[in-house]
């Protein structure tokens, strides 16, 4: 089968290209990206495109199933070029698969897209996806959710998937991490274990991540199987201010979740980190997520847990680790994060 990976070069389309070809059903894998890698990858053949105007019909022509992974994080000032990629790009890509009658659809959705929700219990994929306002991100996975609604209810010979992971860790996007979410300011040998004594205690800070090997090998089960519908992503345990504490051999100091809110504020006005907010109340409100139907029906089981896959994140921002494509390329940032700066705290350089 040829499967075509949108998204291909990022954190998650690197290790979705490394399931997809360790698969034998899988023959050949399609690339998608702005900008391609210099080394080559097992089974893939690249091709540049940009999901905002380029003729995706060719590109999808014969393929048996699409995965759409392209996401914009930053510039977090510019909502316009965000909206541009994350949701009027999605639009694109989901006309571009019925039109080139592509059967299976697999679109990357997230927990972001949940409406607020609980922290004491775990919610299935019925719970509302209707976004947190103050987030750009949520707002627009929110969105792609509704574009998506209307493609199934068009198109419902199109298998349709859609995976909604939690956060998303791997040693190998620890440089894109630190570029993407802290900015240039912070320096990498504070994210060492033993320089971080405290870590805050807001009752609501409980949230879920998963491994990005372990998210790419849900997007192979996804295309190669017969799986539809939406599929919670996680790891366990869930990660609270006592399992942060344990894990980072921190103490647990009791923050008020304003404070921690307007700090995050503060610091994205003056520049001095690149994400809004709007991250806080997202992380803050989204609830935590069930995934037995991910288990049940998809056949996918973490192989690493949550507290793995964090740990295994903050050594690879405290090395600047990384991986030989564009996003995920140690040195995008420039010397001393001379680019970083150079186009503003939150904007990636050309």
């Amino acid at each position: 089968m040829r499967v075509v990976v949108v998204g291909a070069t990022g954190n998650v389309g690197t290790s979705t290209l490394a399931a997809l070809a360790r698969d034998p059903s899988v023959d050949e894998i399609v690339g998608v990206a702005r900008r391609l890698p210099e080394r080559p990858f097992p089974k893939v053949h690249w091709v540049a495109a940009d999901i905002r105007g380029s003729d995706l019909g060719p590109i999808f022509a014969g393929a048996s199933a699409v995965i759409h992974l392209a996401w914009l994080i930053q510039p977090s000032r510019d909502l316009a070029e965000l909206r541009s990629v994350n949701v009027d790009g999605s639009a694109r890509v989901f006309r571009a698969v019925a039109a080139a009658g592509v059967p299976a659809l697999v679109y990357a959705s997230s927990v972001g897209a949940y409406s607020p929700g609980p922290k004491h219990y775990s919610v299935d994929e019925s719970w509302p996806t209707d976004g947190i306002p103050s987030s750009f991100y949520s707002r627009h996975k929110a969105e792609a959710e509704r574009l998506l609604d209307a493609f199934e209810a068009e198109h419902p010979s199109v298998r349709t998937v859609r995976l909604r992971p939690g956060l998303i860790f791997k040693r190998g996007a620890g440089a894109e991490v630190r570029r993407l979410f802290a900015g240039p300011f912070l320096p990498s040998p504070l994210l060492s274990e033993r320089l971080i004594p405290v870590v805050p205690d807001v009752p609501a800070l409980r949230f879920q991540a998963v491994h990005s090997l372990d998210v790419g090998e849900a997007y192979r089960l996804a295309a190669v199987g017969d799986a539809r519908g939406p599929f919670n992503i996680a790891a366990e345990p869930v990660l609270d201010p006592q399992e942060l504490g344990r894990l980072l051999r921190a103490r647990p100091v009791r923050v008020p979740a304003k404070a921690l809110r307007a700090l995050a504020d503060v610091t994205w006005r003056l520049r001095l980190q690149p994400s809004p907010p709007g991250w806080v109340d997202m992380a803050l409100g989204v609830p935590l997520m069930n995934i037995s139907r991910a288990r049940t029906e998809l056949g996918w089981e973490p192989r690493h847990t949550s507290g793995e896959a964090l740990k295994e994140l903050l050594g690879g921002m405290r090395e600047s680790a990384g991986e030989p494509t564009p996003p995920l390329e140690p040195s995008a940032g420039g010397p001393l994060r001379f680019r970083e700066l150079l186009t503003g705290v939150g904007r990636r350089a050309p």
